[in-house]
């Protein structure tokens, strides 16, 4: 799969400051995960190199989107749903496409710093009481089964991210329930041939979320932009460590440069 490599640094638009600048959700990881990495990304528009995109779980997420829309029209439960006991339907609502929207998603401005906080969900249910539930669907493929989640890194990352998505809501004036729900899909590989397609197990994994340390970031943020010294890196970012030991060992084979005379 092609890729663009080549290293750019962005329009100072899309930088903290400008006017397409909004402090996203990936964003608040990736200044929880390496401080450094996120004060370039977003104060000096120096990103970190990108990778090729998940394109099958793209294709996931979009099916999955189109399944539920289905039951979303006919303001019925989906049979997921169902099993595990959850009395909810699909939340009709005229935004459902701008929240579902990267670059655009739910949008709240905090009075505090004024920054926009924004984040693209993948769907949102409803419950009798007028709750609304945050999902979130995730494509994998594990041995075993995906019943719940662990304090791994990237398991660590989609609790949050859920959380971030809570806090959204609540600042745009919506009953929010405390429990979020992620649609697992594990691609199966005990299968004994391909065959031409690719067989899921698909669960679903409750999460009880609490947002009170959102907006406490927001404020840590805003004073790291604020200011005008990068700071250190983190010391588990494997791209700063990286860098560092990239330059030390490049620097053994420069030749020091002649000093001109005239």
């Amino acid at each position: 799969m092609a890729y663009d490599s080549k290293p750019k640094i962005r329009s100072s638009n899309w930088n903290y400051g400008g006017e397409k600048w909004k402090l996203s959700r990936s964003k608040i990881d990736l200044f929880m995960e390496c401080p450094r990495c996120f004060y370039m990304d977003n104060k000096l528009g120096i990103g970190r190199p990108k990778g090729p995109s998940f394109t099958l779980n793209i294709a996931v997420d979009a099916l999955l989107k189109k399944e539920f829309d289905i039951h979303r029209a006919k303001k019925e439960s989906h049979p997921l749903m169902e099993k595990y006991g959850v009395d909810a339907i699909p939340l009709t609502h005229e935004s459902l496409n701008d929240w579902r929207e990267n670059f655009v998603g739910i949008q709240h401005v905090d009075k505090e710093t004024g920054m926009t906080i924004s984040g693209a969900i993948d769907d949102v249910w409803v419950d009798k009481n007028g709750n609304l539930i945050i999902v979130d669907y995730k494509a994998t493929s594990k041995d075993g089964n995906m019943d719940s989640l662990d304090d791994t890194k990237w398991q660590t990352q989609y609790k949050r991210q859920m959380e971030i998505y809570q806090w959204l809501f609540r600042r745009k004036g919506f009953k929010v329930s405390d429990t979020g729900y992620f649609v697992y899909v594990n691609g199966r590989k005990d299968r004994e041939a391909f065959d031409g397609k690719l067989e899921f197990d698909v669960t679903l994994i409750a999460h009880k979320g609490d947002d009170s340390w959102v907006h406490g970031k927001i404020l840590e943020i805003k004073k790291l932009l604020d200011q005008n010294e990068i700071p250190e890196p983190a010391e588990t970012c494997e791209y700063c460590a990286y860098r560092k030991f990239s330059a030390q060992e490049a620097s053994k084979f420069m030749k020091p440069k002649k000093e001109k005379l005239f």
